[in-house]
């Protein structure tokens, strides 16, 4: 490999097993990931999915909830479908998913992932973060930490407000 090769590597990000992102595509300035290096795909918490036709494009229209622990927050997104696919869960049960492209922000860097949906409305995080986008993000995963990458931004002053951290807490 040549010097000006070596220049052009892209340093990885070190990140925790848990991170917030924003996927601005979608409207979503924070939510709380599990960084899963054990899922292959991202998902995000979708309900009330609805496909219809954009352009002679199929796209889905559904709702996210994305807060842990809140139902009442609703963001409404719209993006193109660009697959379905069968999921297999960790519990082993397989669902068809539709699947969309959208931009992730993590800390400073941003980079486009592939996300299924789906309702976890019963799991502890809104977002998996999969070894697909880690992958492309170039991301190296330090289990025993979080937040690395920052915390949670406030949206009316674009600062990084404070967070309790705790080990193993929501």
């Amino acid at each position: 490999m040549s010097t000006e090769q070596s220049q052009k590597q892209v340093q990885p990000i070190m990140v925790g097993w848990r991170e917030w992102l924003s996927l601005p595509d979608l409207g979503i300035t924070n939510i709380k990931a599990k960084v899963d290096t054990g899922a292959r795909t991202s998902a995000i918490h979708a309900f009330e999915v609805e496909p219809f036709i954009k352009d002679g494009k199929q796209w889905v229209r559904f709702g996210l909830h994305p807060n842990q622990a809140d139902t009442e927050t609703v963001i409404w997104c719209e993006a193109e479908v660009i697959d379905q696919r069968n999921v297999t869960d960790s519990g082993g049960h397989t669902e068809q998913r539709f699947v969309i492209s959208t931009q992730v922000q993590l800390g400073n860097k941003s980079w486009p992932i592939e996300v299924t949906l789906t309702n976890r409305d019963n799991m502890l995080f809104r977002m998996l973060l999969g070894r697909t986008a880690m992958t492309s993000g170039h991301i190296v995963v330090n289990p025993a930490m979080s937040f690395l990458a920052g915390h949670k931004r406030d949206v009316d002053t674009g600062q990084h407000g404070k967070e309790i951290l705790d080990g193993e807490s929501q």
